[in-house]
């Protein structure tokens, strides 16, 4: 089967896995495709390579043998494709796609998933439009755990960031304000967490795709358990180029966690902590893996706040 995977995906897995793993679980594509079509057992077929597409899967546009539209998602192991397929699952379509089949065996890290329109994410919108309709979507999501999961929880996975914060603060001095601050709230936030609610983990408006079922469902979770404003702070810096060009960039970030602390009833303190540690670790990340523009921009945003 020939397709050529999006470059953007390309770049993210060497940078995630390092060149020669990526490469080999790229190599291997074509065979775990036909796999993954095989084991639906629905006669599926590909049309074509959602592009740009994400930054730690394949998404595969496909039909099944009576015409039905859906989407075929191929994700290494490292990208935990198992708890995205039990967050989707327990979801049940309520608020995110919805999954449609799980292919076992070799396979296994497919997911195949109803079809949505990949290419109109509420990034289209405008600014306050889609600050609007992202509320309404994620606070779907927000649900008890299934007994017994798998999930991370926010204080595991932000604490696996705290020593690569550090380093980059010892490697920069300028950073160690900045870093010095993002520690203390994580510190403070996960001392004591007001709930433990099923989080989509990475949630912003690019990850709220239009549908047929419903105007707006979510995709590509990265499902960890915890409290709301974890899940808010990376929507408060969506769009973040836009921000840092406007005059009122700063007013109108502060602005943005006093709206969505409002509209979903989160304290608006933490909801500020956690944006600050997740604009430091994404920033100091970008910044170590050479996507110098990615993270300065992201601390510039940091140090507004």
């Amino acid at each position: 089967m020939g397709f050529e995977p999006p470059q953007r995906l390309v770049r993210a897995l060497g940078e995630s896995y390092g060149d020669t793993a990526a490469g080999d679980w790229l190599a291997g594509l074509p065979g775990l495709t036909e796999q993954a079509l095989a084991a639906t057992g629905r006669g599926t077929t590909v049309e074509r390579v959602a592009a740009p597409g994400g930054r730690s899967s394949l998404v595969l546009l496909v039909r099944d043998a009576d015409g039905t539209p859906a989407a075929l998602k191929l994700a290494p192991a490292g990208a935990a494709p198992e708890l995205e397929r039990a967050a989707l699952a327990h979801w049940n379509g309520w608020g995110a796609v919805k999954l449609i089949a799980s292919p076992s065996g070799a396979a296994g890290g497919a997911l195949l998933l109803e079809r949505l329109h990949p290419e109109v994410s509420l990034r289209s919108l405008p600014e306050a439009k889609a600050l609007l309709e992202a509320a309404g979507t994620v606070r779907r999501l927000w649900v008890d755990p299934p007994a017994g999961h798998s999930f991370e929880t926010v204080a595991g996975r932000t604490g696996l960031r705290v020593d690569a914060m550090r380093a980059s603060a010892a490697a920069d001095p300028a950073l160690e304000p900045l870093v010095s601050a993002a520690l203390a709230a994580r510190e403070e936030l996960v001392a004591h967490s007001p709930e433990t609610l099923l989080l989509h983990g990475n949630f912003r408006q690019s990850k709220v795709l239009s549908g047929e079922r419903t105007p707006w469902l979510t995709v590509g979770p990265e499902p960890v358990v915890g409290e709301r404003a974890y899940d808010l702070a990376r929507l408060v810096r969506d769009r973040v180029e836009d921000l840092i060009a406007s005059p009122g960039g700063a007013m109108t970030a502060r602005r943005r966690i006093k709206k969505l602390a409002d509209a979903l009833d989160v304290d608006p303190e933490r909801l500020y902590g956690w944006t600050l540690f997740r604009a430091v670790e994404s920033g100091t990340r970008a910044l170590a893996a050479g996507r110098r523009q990615e993270g300065e921009v992201t601390l510039e945003f940091a140090g507004w706040l």
